[in-house]
């Protein structure tokens, strides 16, 4: 196979006969298209050809893929001026023919073609090359004789990429090799992090927590550690930002006061870098790096770390930091947080930055179980209402979708004291998201108030929310009577609920009408058959004569849901009568929707 001239596909493999070779052609003739598509010039007809590589390797058999198929595949790895597409596709590819080149004793062979693909300047063909690899070497036995010199290989490239392919393959590589190789492996990996590119040396840090997973205990120490502490201390911030998750990693390997002595000093480092993107990551992975050290060192040092993130001067940290203040707080208990944790909410509640206070409202309501009913009545119940105002419309949807955190903390008197008014003015908020959110949580707030209290407070906004403007708020209006028909009962919506909508049946609006209509079916489904039957089914059957198709179909829609109940009644007839009307109606989608709830039993 000195070139893609030279590989064919032939049907002899397959058969023996001229008959048997004749049907062998016929059923595998689209494989034989698909191997000339792979040496076709147009990159998108090669492309679709690889995206196929299992099926043509199954045809050509284990011996014709490993001596043929893959040296193939190599030559046009090699080739440089190739679609960067294509050797992507190749990459993943050539992962999945583990089981097609005649097993564990054969899977080396696809190493030739990956190495290849190594040494691509295209990040994501470099990348998913090491994937495959990794896959690959699970399933190598003779590592000593194949793996170790690839990777000594790369490791030792004259090219950046191959260094950087190196680095994330030693951890599959180590547990494989004897020991006299493993002491290699660790000087070779520490000579790439002592490389000249800042590329390979973020490469490597990105690559040692894995390879701290499968290192002994003594080489970590002595080893992998000094390794840890001087990348960590690197002079691109692009290396020190992939440090933070390092220390996680190292922090759980270590023992308790090794991680103090020599991890902890270099998160301290990271947390006050120069760097605000550095600052972000240690911010961003903050409650993991409190979980790998003492928690006297969380009370008293960590403490005092995440007040200077959330009073840091750039507002990307502020708001990364902001995110793991309830779960900092979870850590460390009520003391800490009264003392230390609110008064930085406190401002971080009038943030300038609208991230900021989104970020923070997104987390404060968890602080409630934590310093308990009093303090949250007190200290951050006036935050909660400034947030509930915020001029930005994420920060109100952020509290608004963890009420019921502060609810089983406060109980229903004090949150119909304090927040249920604002709660009120933002159910007529003017971003329709926010009015969203608290329809989805108003069968929750029901529930928790009692019927009294919602009746007075609520339950007119549930038939207001009916006309909105916006369809999303419609639907979910329609779907919030269903759920508080099964909070208050059948009774208490026939009473409440029933004559408005019904009233909003005759509405001028054609949007209203059919959305009083899903309501409608809505509520028959908790109802139960007799109230369905004596008041909601002549209103829709009533609406299936409207003069605008959209209602007529919502009225086709609502008997469908509403037939199941009327099944074994005599109004079941009345249901299919008025179905079969629709059906020849006019209009298409009428039809569509009549014959729809035909089909499903109506």
């Amino acid at each position: 196979l000195g070139s893609r001239r030279k590989f064919e596909y032939s049907p002899s493999m397959h058969a023996g006969t001229d008959v048997e070779m004749s049907e062998a052609e016929s059923e595998l003739g689209p494989v034989k298209i698909l191997i000339d598509e792979l040496k076709n010039d147009e990159a998108h007809t090669r492309l679709k050809s690889i995206r196929h590589l299992t099926t043509i390797a199954a045809a050509l058999g284990p011996d014709r893929t490993k001596d043929e198929l893959i040296p193939f595949l190599n030559e046009m790895a090699s080739d440089m001026e190739d679609e960067d597409e294509v050797l992507l596709a190749l990459a993943e590819e050539l992962g999945k023919l583990v089981d097609h080149v005649g097993g564990k004793s054969n899977v080396h062979v696809l190493l030739i073609p990956l190495e290849t693909l190594c040494a691509m300047e295209e990040a994501l063909v470099r990348d998913k090359a090491v994937e495959s690899l990794q896959k690959v070497a699970e399933n190598i036995t003779a590592a000593e004789d194949n793996l170790f010199p690839l990777i000594r290989r790369l490791a030792e490239g004259d090219y950046n990429s191959t260094r950087i392919a190196a680095a994330p393959l030693f951890a599959s590589v180590y547990p494989k090799v004897a020991d006299s190789s493993r002491s290699q492996l660790r000087a070779m990996f520490k000579h790439l992090c002592e490389d000249d590119i800042p590329m390979v040396r973020k490469a490597v840090c990105s690559s040692l927590g894995s390879f701290a997973r499968v290192m002994e205990n003594g080489p970590l120490v002595d080893d992998l550690v000094p390794l840890f502490t001087t990348l960590a201390d690197d002079d691109q911030d692009s290396v020190r930002i992939v440090a933070v998750d390092n220390c996680t990693v190292l922090g759980s390997l270590l023992k308790p006061e090794q991680t103090s002595n020599s991890i902890y000093p270099v998160m301290q480092k990271l947390l006050q870098d120069k760097s605000w993107r550095v600052r972000y990551m240690a911010a961003d992975h903050f409650c993991e790096l409190c979980d790998v050290v003492s928690k006297d060192i969380v009370d008293k040092e960590l403490s005092a770390a995440l007040v200077r993130l959330l009073k840091d001067a750039e507002p990307e940290v502020r708001t990364a930091a902001a995110l793991k203040v309830t779960g900092f707080c979870e850590r460390v208990g009520p003391q800490v947080t009264l003392q230390q944790m609110v008064p930085c909410v406190r401002e971080l509640a009038l943030d300038s930055c609208q991230h900021v206070r989104a970020a923070l409202a997104a987390v404060i309501m968890g602080l409630a179980p934590v310093v308990g009913k009093k303090e949250t009545v007190e200290q951050l119940v006036p935050l909660f209402l400034a947030l509930l105002k915020d001029d930005h419309h994420q920060a109100r949807l952020n509290i608004i979708c963890k009420l019921e955190a502060v609810n089983n903390v406060m109980g229903v008197d004090s949150l119909a004291h304090s927040l249920l008014p604002a709660i009120v003015d933002l159910a007529q908020d003017k971003q329709w998201r926010v009015r969203l959110a608290i329809i989805q949580h108003m069968p929750l707030l029901a529930s928790q108030m009692g019927v009294g209290l919602f009746e007075e407070r609520l339950a007119h906004m549930c038939i207001a929310w009916l006309s909105d403007a916006v369809c999303a708020v419609r639907q979910a209006a329609t779907e919030n009577l269903r759920e508080l028909t099964k909070v208050f009962g059948a009774e208490w919506a026939a009473t409440h609920m029933l004559p408005q909508v019904l009233e909003l049946c005759r509405h001028s609006n054609y949007l209203y009408r059919a959305t009083a209509l899903a309501g409608l079916a809505g509520l028959g489904e908790a109802m139960g058959r007799e109230r369905v039957k004596a008041a909601v089914l002549p209103t829709v059957v009533n609406a299936a004569r409207d003069p605008v198709p959209n209602c007529r179909f919502a009225a086709a829609r609502s008997l469908q849901t509403l037939a199941p109940l009327l099944a074994a009644d005599s109004a079941a007839a009345q249901v299919r009568a008025t179905l079969e009307a629709l059906r020849a109606d006019p209009d298409p989608d009428v039809q569509h929707f009549a014959g729809l709830a035909l089909q499903a039993g109506a």
